[in-house]
Order: C-alpha cells, then sequence, then structure tokens
C-alpha cells in the first residue's frame, strides 16, 4: 500500500477547508484515509496561526513509514520546518527554466 500525505477537501460551497490527511494513494481525494495530520483553512489570514494546523509528530511518524507528500503538502511542511528543501518546482516550460536559473545563482552567491 502506497501512502500519501495531501489534502481532503471539506467546509461548504465557496468555503473551503481542508484536511491534512495520511490516506491509501488509491483512494478518493475526499474519501477513506488513515489518519488525520493536521487542517488548512485559506480563508484565515495569511499571518493567523489557524490556517495551517499541524501534528509534526505524526507527519515524521507516516514520513519514516516512506509516506510520499503531494506538492501543496510539502510547501507547508518546508514552511513548518518539518521537511526542508521538499518544495517542488513543476513543469519544464521557460518559467521553471528561469527559477532554476535565479536558484543556481543564489546558491553560487551564498
Amino acid at each position: 500500500m502506497s501512502v500519501k500525505i495531501r489534502l481532503a477537501r471539506a467546509g461548504a460551497k465557496k468555503r473551503p477547508f481542508y484536511r491534512v490527511v495520511a490516506a491509501d494513494s488509491r483512494c478518493a481525494r475526499d474519501g477513506r484515509f488513515l489518519e488525520k495530520l493536521g487542517t488548512y483553512d485559506p480563508l484565515q489570514p495569511a499571518d493567523s496561526d489557524k490556517r495551517i494546523v499541524l501534528k509534526e509528530e505524526r507527519i515524521r511518524h507516516w514520513l519514516g513509514h516512506g509516506a510520499q507528500v503531494t506538492d501543496r503538502v510539502a510547501r507547508f511542511l518546508d514552511k513548518a520546518g518539518i521537511l526542508p528543501d521538499a518544495t517542488r518546482q513543476r513543469g519544464t516550460g521557460k518559467r521553471a527554466a528561469e527559477i532554476a536559473k535565479k536558484k543556481a545563482e543564489a546558491q553560487a552567491s551564498a
């Protein structure tokens, strides 16, 4: 069984609320999950403590057992310091090349 740490949508129409869950990758987005690992409320202000709430110990447990994270959750974990440098940039287009170039320049100057 391959486990993913991903977002499961909840809330009403036009009022999104997400749960950060560990789920079997074959299950539906909002379907059955193994464990709730946190919440994400995009309607909260960016600097609010309630915007992203994560159970760090349980996330580390699932990562230790080989769980993969989705791109959005990887950003959350990177920001929280749980999984540094986990943010991935998708694509091979012009924009992705510019981002890679800027990263290389920043690392060369540091």
